[in-house]
């Protein structure tokens, strides 16, 4: 059908007034040797993908296929092997006499359908999937290691080797199968796996968007093989399984530098095993796609421009206290400038910025570290986390002598912050007068963008709204695709909360006011709270009222 339009897809979508004749010609130019047109357009954000796919299957009766759920015939997989697979970005669906129907993210590419036609010997017949959905596909079926836990329970019952062979050797299944689970960890965005020995298997999960979830269960006589190797891996003691280990991997997957940070835990069913994915490559975020509201970005901004005083981001582990750290580093990056950092670790690497790791056991700690810097002639210093009453006090001391100190601590919200400081031993003068301004940031779900639909809000959330000032009309939720793995999220948004320590807010401090004295002179000033901006990007259609309130407690 398709194959006798020859039609080319750029010629398709100005026909149909989706982009201009300059927009195609600009994409043509812009286009790479090995990409395709469409993912150009898409890039250069003329169209969506979504878009795309309903122009392609409403104007040319092409079938949409969404690959999460569909029964793929698993014998076809050596009709097309996956070298082609990958070429044409295409995996085969299934067999009905002389035709073969393929899954495809460019159903116009009459060149990957040609070369389809040759190697198989059948008539082709097309569907259109997403580019994500078929890269999925690709892994989860053309698996490395299909019935891994067979081989590996197969060599050992004939003893092939000894174990030291088996983690080592890079043709065997182990080898293949650690490999095999870290790449399919960074294809899936996860930003954790972690190895779990339960009474009987051994849990695989992998934690994407903030959630665990299941990825894998594999026999108990495999946890040993599968610890060893990652210890030979991140160059742990291999020999050591009864006290906690740490360790790092540095490794390329799809052409990208990735840093994996190893933690081994003994616990009572066997050593559990924790690994933190770091993609290097990834730049440090613009702070202006940061998702701020306007009032936190300016308000922000005018704290991170100040020449002294101490900057502090807040909130639980895996909040994006990092993320916010650098793009605000990334914002003062010149080379007028003196930036150091004093970091556990070096998370990812800034140019022109001078990094320091912390090495607890050679002595070098942040106290230790920041003391050294501060005889390096900084404008701006960046202490990776104040964790003790030493460390607090050289920062406040560095604020006060003429230096910018950006920093994180752990607390609930903003407000105790500055209560958790006096705890430290800080004195109150000191506090208010090196402060500068607290961000206390949370990460929530994003709603996916494939499968958002709109939808009348319960009655519930309009209470909610209600209680904080707000009127509610519609809220987005997603259904559930492919893409998103049926959870109707993808990718995470952060909700800020930013308390301007303004003259007010000093003297309250030096004179122990409460928190709850500090949190009302907070709201007089319009200070706008975690839930608040939560809820506001719910109104935006970013998130849900869940995911706020998995994060923000109303109060």
């Amino acid at each position: 059908m398709i194959n006798k339009s020859r039609k080319r897809i750029g010629d398709l979508l100005v026909e149909h007034g989706l982009i201009t004749e300059d927009q195609l010609q600009l994409a043509l130019k812009e286009k790479k040797p090995n990409q395709r047109l469409g993912e150009t357009i898409m890039q250069l954000g003329f169209i969506t993908e979504q878009r795309l796919i309903e122009v392609l299957e409403f104007q040319l009766g092409i079938p949409h296929v969404s690959l999460f759920k569909y029964p793929i015939d698993t014998k076809l997989l050596s009709v097309i092997p996956k070298e082609i697979a990958e070429r044409n970005k295409c995996i085969p669906l299934k067999k009905e006499g002389n035709k073969l129907y393929v899954a495809m993210a460019d159903p116009m590419d009459f060149y990957a359908i040609d070369d389809l036609r040759l190697s198989t010997g059948f008539q082709i017949e097309v569907s259109i999937s997403t580019k994500e959905d078929i890269h999925k596909a690709i892994n989860k079926y053309y698996s490395l290691v299909e019935n891994m836990e067979d081989l590996i329970g197969e060599d050992l019952k004939k003893g092939k080797g000894k174990e030291e062979d088996t983690v080592t050797d890079e043709d065997s299944p182990i080898v293949k199968l650690v490999n095999q689970l870290i790449l399919a960890a960074y294809q899936q965005r996860a930003s954790d796996i972690h190895i779990d020995p339960r009474e009987g298997d051994v849990v695989v999960r992998y934690r994407v968007d903030g959630i665990l979830r299941t990825e894998r269960k594999f026999p108990r006589n495999m946890l040993s093989m599968l610890v060893a190797r990652i210890k030979i891996i991140s160059n742990l003691n291999i020999t050591e399984f009864r006290i906690p280990q740490d360790g790092r991997i540095k490794i390329i997957l799809d052409g990208n530098p990735i840093d994996l940070r190893v933690s081994t835990l003994p616990t009572v069913y066997g050593e559990k095993v924790v690994m933190r994915i770091l993609d290097l490559g990834s730049s440090a975020i613009d702070l202006k796609r940061m998702n701020f509201h306007p009032v936190n970005y300016d308000r922000f901004i005018d704290m991170i421009e100040k020449p002294t005083g101490i900057v502090l981001i807040t909130g639980p582990t895996g909040s994006g206290k990092s993320s916010t750290l650098y793009s605000a580093l990334n914002q003062l990056n010149s080379p007028e400038v003196n930036i150091i950092t004093v970091e556990d670790p070096v998370e990812y690497r800034l140019e022109g910025i001078n990094q320091v790791q912390v090495n607890t056991s050679t002595g070098m700690t942040f106290a230790k570290g920041l003391r050294a810097i501060l005889r390096q002639d900084p404008n701006i210093v960046m202490v990776g986390e104040i964790r003790d009453t030493e460390t607090a006090e050289i920062a406040v001391r560095a604020s006060l002598t003429g230096h910018l100190v950006l920093s994180t601590i752990h607390t609930n919200d903003s407000i105790s912050t500055i209560t958790r400081l006096t705890d430290m031993g800080i004195e109150p003068f000191l506090v208010a007068a090196s402060l500068s301004g607290i961000v206390a940031q949370r990460l929530v779900r994003r709603i996916c963008q494939e499968c958002k639909q709109m939808d009348a809000p319960t009655e519930r959330e309009r209470e909610i709204f209600a209680k904080r000032g707000m009127t509610l009309e519609v809220v987005a939720r997603g259904k559930g695709c492919g893409t998103c793995n049926m959870t109707g999220y993808k990718g995470r948004i952060a909700v800020h909360e930013i308390l301007v320590i303004d003259e007010e807010i000093r003297r309250m401090i030096m004179d122990n006011r409460s928190i709850e004295q500090i949190k009302q002179a907070a709201i007089g000033k319009g200070t706008i709270f975690l839930i608040d901006d939560g809820l506001m990007k719910v109104k935006e259609g970013y998130t849900t009222t869940e995911e706020v309130l998995r994060v923000a407690i109303d109060d």
